[in-house]
């Protein structure tokens, strides 16, 4: 009897992103990135597949120096002593067409707890190179402070600087690797 062969896609970073956005000073959203990451998706069914994804924690960017070196720093991702976030899916559930609801576990700074993304399924093509790429959109929002990620200041009005929500958001492309 033949084994079958396990599907396997790997992430294409020239066409994929992960953004992220916090509300600063209470009053609007301070936009960052994650410059350097990786990813795979394994299995013949979407449903079934098991997603595996690394972060380089020292790759923050939100276009201001100061700001990405406290990012770095033990107050938020201590990149020097956890030098990656990571997540691997438990589930891919299909909601309707082509939205899904991803759920797996997130560890930032040592701390893993699980979460659920919504996904759009953008679908497959081929490039011009005869590659099969698959698309997907990435949405969710996580509670920094449930990783550690405790920083913040009062303001002398009354709040925040620093929301404890944060919106994650990916537009993420792979390549289907040949067996």
């Amino acid at each position: 009897m033949e084994a079958t062969t396990k599907t396997v896609w790997t992430l294409d970073p020239t066409h994929s992103e992960i953004t992220f956005k916090v509300k600063h000073l209470m009053i609007s959203n301070v936009k960052g990135e994650f410059k350097n990451f990786s990813a795979t998706v394994e299995g013949n069914d979407l449903e079934k597949a098991k997603i595996k994804a690394s972060i380089d924690s020292s790759s923050v960017f939100t276009n201001n120096e100061d700001r990405d070196n406290h990012l770095k720093s033990a107050d938020f991702f201590d990149a020097e002593n956890h030098k990656e976030l990571a997540f691997e899916s438990t589930s891919f559930k299909k909601v309707d067409d082509d939205e899904y609801k991803l759920t797996g576990i997130l560890t930032i700074k040592g701390v893993s707890k699980e979460v659920t993304f919504d996904v759009e399924f953008g679908g497959t093509n081929k490039d011009p190179w005869g590659n099969e790429k698959a698309g997907f959109s990435l949405d969710g929002k996580i509670n920094r402070k449930e990783w550690g990620l405790n920083w913040n200041a009062a303001l002398e009005s009354g709040g925040v600087l620093v929301s404890e929500d944060v919106k994650i958001q990916a537009e993420v492309q792979f390549v289907k690797q040949t067996a």
